[in-house]
Order: C-alpha cells, then sequence, then structure tokens
C-alpha cells in the first residue's frame, strides 16, 4: 500500500511543489497555473528521496507485481526508474522524446527484448500526450505495456479519458485533489485559495487569474 497524503506532504516540504493563486505561473504549452511541481527537487534530499523510492516500488509490487522492465521517460523519469528498477532487480531501459540524430539513432537506450512486460516510469503526468507517446513507441517495438507509474497526476478528465482510449493504466503516488486537501488541511490556504486552486482543474486551459 502506499500513503497518498504523506507523499502529497513530502511535495509540499520539499518545495517541489509551489502554490500560487494569485501570480501564476505559465506552463510551456502556455496555460496560466497557481501550481507549479518540480519533483526534481526530490532527488536533491536523500530521506525524502528514499521515502519516494520505497512507495513506488510499493506500487509496483500492488499494481504490476508481473513487471519485468521499468521505462524511464527522458529526462525526469530517468532517475526515478533506476532507482525502482535497482531495488526491485529489474531491468532498466529509458526513452527519449526522439532518436537520436547521430550514432544508432536509437530512441529507446538499453536492453529490451520483445514481448517483455513494462511499465513506465515518470515524476509527473499533466495531459499524459507526451507519456502516452512513449508507450506508443514501446509498444511498436514490441514491449507488452502492462502500465505507468507516475509520483504525481493533475487528474485532469481530459488526461484519464486519453489514458482510457490508449489502453494504457496509470497509478500515482499522489494526485492533485490530494495535494490541495493536504495543504487546506494543513493551513497552508485560506478557503478562498483552495476555491481557486480547485476551479483552476476543471478548466486549466481556459482558466485565468482574476484581477
Amino acid at each position: 500500500m502506499t500513503d497518498a497524503l504523506m507523499t502529497a506532504e513530502k511535495l509540499l516540504q520539499t518545495g517541489a511543489v509551489k502554490l500560487s493563486p494569485t501570480q501564476p505561473y505559465t506552463w510551456a504549452s502556455g496555460w496560466k497555473s497557481p501550481i507549479y511541481c518540480d519533483n526534481r527537487k526530490l532527488l536533491s534530499n536523500p530521506y525524502t528521496r528514499d521515502f519516494i523510492k520505497s512507495e513506488l516500488c510499493n506500487l509496483i509490487f500492488d499494481k504490476f507485481p508481473e513487471a519485468e522492465v521499468i521505462a524511464g521517460v527522458a529526462t525526469a523519469g530517468v532517475p526515478w526508474g533506476v532507482l525502482v528498477a535497482d531495488q526491485l532487480k529489474l531491468s532498466f531501459v529509458y526513452v527519449r522524446p526522439k532518436p537520436k540524430d547521430h550514432g544508432m539513432g536509437n530512441q529507446v537506450e538499453g536492453e529490451l527484448e520483445p514481448g517483455k512486460k513494462v511499465v513506465i516510469m515518470e515524476d509527473l503526468v499533466s495531459t499524459g500526450l507526451s507519456s502516452l507517446q512513449v508507450a506508443e513507441v514501446l509498444k511498436n517495438l514490441g514491449s507488452d505495456v502492462i502500465g505507468m507509474a507516475a509520483i504525481f497526476n493533475y487528474d485532469f478528465s481530459q488526461t484519464a479519458e486519453a489514458f482510457d482510449k490508449a489502453g494504457v493504466v496509470l497509478h500515482s503516488l499522489t494526485t492533485y485533489p490530494t495535494l490541495i486537501a493536504q495543504a487546506a488541511g494543513r493551513g497552508k490556504l485560506s478557503p478562498s485559495e483552495e476555491e481557486v486552486l480547485l476551479k483552476w482543474r476543471n478548466d486549466p486551459a481556459g482558466w485565468a487569474p482574476d484581477v
């Protein structure tokens, strides 16, 4: 079993997640967002890193016990994939956003035999489009993609629909609603700020802060 509330607390404690309802961040997609998640910060704290590694291993044991290969999504999913694969003594590969333009032109690095049961490792999932592209790459190479594991998932409705359509099972250690509930319960958010954050998730592409 995993502890979604404790994972959410770790993300808040380390500053991996920053909440700013009145001065939003701008994502690469152009979306305005009152939250920014950088799970790379978790790697810098040995005790938090060990906690997250253990939780990801527990998730794999619980949800994907038949896993044979862990595939890290470059770049942020690679260190977590290595940590988990090492702990569970599973094979590891990683997947680039696109094939290299030199050498062997590989997109998947490492030894990957067709037919192996693969779990994709992500640090976070937002819309899920890039994650599902990785799943498609692995399937095209003959892998049996049995699912995806992530630390954090924004839990957008369109993301769930995309994963369902692609036939890929997604499990995360914690989700956006859980994190907001944890922050509010610890007094880190006022009721009005909590309302803004929950409203954003309903329409992240069209959301704009009140001015």
